[in-house]
């Protein structure tokens, strides 16, 4: 064995990586692009998991945290149009452990300022688009999101409805104004129990409101309109309707749903089509008062319930 010294012994080192550089000259280049494919590969699917994660939260409300809706629908009048100022939407929450502990309270002394002794209850403003709203629009099962909004966890026991003066119906083509009654105290409190609300996901909750206008809207001597609001609530899980078609359209046919202890209104559309929501399960008659020469009928026994539209179908009247 030759006793080569140990700097001869780097120097075939040295040799030896430098034919491998000739022979393969990206190498070195190669692993430095693969390694920056994998920290590029890496970030990319980082991203995904988080975008995907943030996603998937914006869905859940936070801990401590409820999403509402409100939807507003409407119970007809014999208008052309009821044009209605909504000015601000505002829910009070009572965050205690047992709603029921306040039952007794003054609800309307509650209602009537935002600020009173008790922690327990919250007030939330929904932050509706404030604006005029055409109520007759919604008619028929047609509804429109009022307000949604996440707030603090708890039984919603008030809902109140802030109203402009700004408000006007049309009829057979003319426009009046609706006036305000002269205590009306600038909104509508709608009381609650805590419960009516349709839990439909875990913390995410929704409520119809029915503004009923054959009920709300007043007229006295003169062609005097008054805005005496009267709104009801509902579920549509814990509700039942009736639907069907009234022909002819020249008919201008209304529909009135009965018994006992429930009554509601219904207008057909331009296509004789209708739908009353919002009722409770039982037996019901319909009534359709025609106009134009045409004959009223009546059909009897109409069993609605919950899980199940009672549909109709067509109703021809006759002259």
């Amino acid at each position: 064995m030759n006793d080569w010294p140990s700097g001869h012994v780097y120097s075939c080192i040295e040799v030896k990586e430098s034919k491998m550089k000739q022979r393969y000259p990206k190498t070195s280049k190669m692993k430095k692009t693969n390694t920056f494919y994998f920290i590029a590969i890496c970030l990319a699917i980082t991203m995904f998991i988080l975008a995907s994660c943030s996603k998937n939260s914006s869905l859940e409300s936070a801990p401590g945290q409820q999403t509402v809706s409100l939807y507003l629908t409407d119970g007809p009048g014999f208008f052309d149009k009821v044009n209605v100022d909504i000015r601000a939407v505002k829910i009070l929450v009572d965050t205690s452990k047992n709603t029921r502990d306040h039952d007794s309270c003054d609800w309307d002394r509650a209602g009537s300022t935002p600020s009173h002794g008790d922690s327990s209850l919250v007030w939330e403003d929904l932050n509706v688009k404030s604006g005029v709203y055409d109520i007759l629009s919604l008619r028929n099962g047609v509804d429109t999101l009022l307000a949604s909004k996440t707030v603090v966890k708890g039984s919603i026991r008030l809902i109140r409805i802030d109203i402009g003066t700004n408000n006007s119906l049309v009829k057979d083509s003319v426009v009046y104004p609706v006036n305000l009654p002269s205590n009306f105290p600038g909104y509508i409190l709608i009381k609650l129990h805590g419960h009516e609300f349709e839990e439909f996901l875990p913390n995410r909750s929704r409520l119809w409101l029915d503004f009923d206008i054959s009920r709300s809207i007043v007229q006295e001597r003169n062609n005097q309109f008054y805005l005496r609001p009267w709104i009801g609530c509902f579920t549509v899980i814990n509700t039942a309707s009736i639907s069907g078609k009234v022909l002819p359209n020249d008919a201008k046919a209304v529909i009135t749903v009965f018994n006992n202890t429930d009554t509601a209104y219904a207008l057909p559309n331009r296509e004789g089509e209708f739908r009353l929501r919002g009722l409770k399960e039982g037996t019901y008659s319909a009534f359709f008062n025609a106009s134009n020469g045409y004959k009223d009928t009546t059909i009897t026994n109409i069993v609605v319930s919950k899980t199940k539209e009672a549909n109709l179908g067509t109703i021809t009247l006759r002259k």
